[in-house]
């Protein structure tokens, strides 16, 4: 018994020495965040690519930074990729008209005050949590498993 207890313990260590050092961080807010090795614009045009060699429909970029220059407002760096692919997609806004806030995707890449990049997306469990979507779980696995799968393209090791 006290054996299995130090097993335990130890695997629950080595499972946070895990997390602690991980470039993905996702908080109890919905959003997951990727840290990039690269920097901001080479991570937009990876991504982009991955994106499109996934067949996925690219809707839009927003540079907010360049935005809030407009606007008289300094800003680091900050972009915002509008895509998704919309046979899945819509399945989430057949089960919830609301869910249409969340699509399409949205993943954001930003530079943060120590001039590293990040992308940031809700993560897809929350949303459906948000919106109590209950029947569209393989579809949520999917959409999880694609935006991962994006991420990876530019995640630092």
């Amino acid at each position: 018994m006290f054996a299995r207890l130090i097993q335990l313990c130890l695997a629950f260590l080595f499972a946070f020495a895990l997390t602690a050092s991980s470039p993905v961080l996702a908080g109890n807010d919905g959003v997951v965040s990727v840290k990039s090795a690269f920097p901001i614009g080479e991570t937009i045009e990876r991504l982009k690519k991955d994106i499109a060699d996934k067949g996925i429909k690219f809707f839009n970029e927003i540079d907010q930074s360049k935005l809030a220059a407009d606007a008289g407002i300094k800003l680091r760096p900050s972009v915002l990729l509008i895509f998704g692919n919309p046979p899945l997609g819509t399945q989430f806004i057949t089960a919830n008209a609301n869910a249409g806030l969340d699509w399409p995707v949205r993943l954001l890449v930003y530079e943060n005050e120590k001039g590293e990049v990040w992308t940031a997306y809700s993560d897809f469990d929350w949303i459906a949590r948000r919106h109590g979507i209950e029947n569209r779980n393989d579809q949520f696995k999917m959409a999880s498993s694609v935006i991962s799968s994006i991420t990876s393209s530019v995640k630092a090791r």
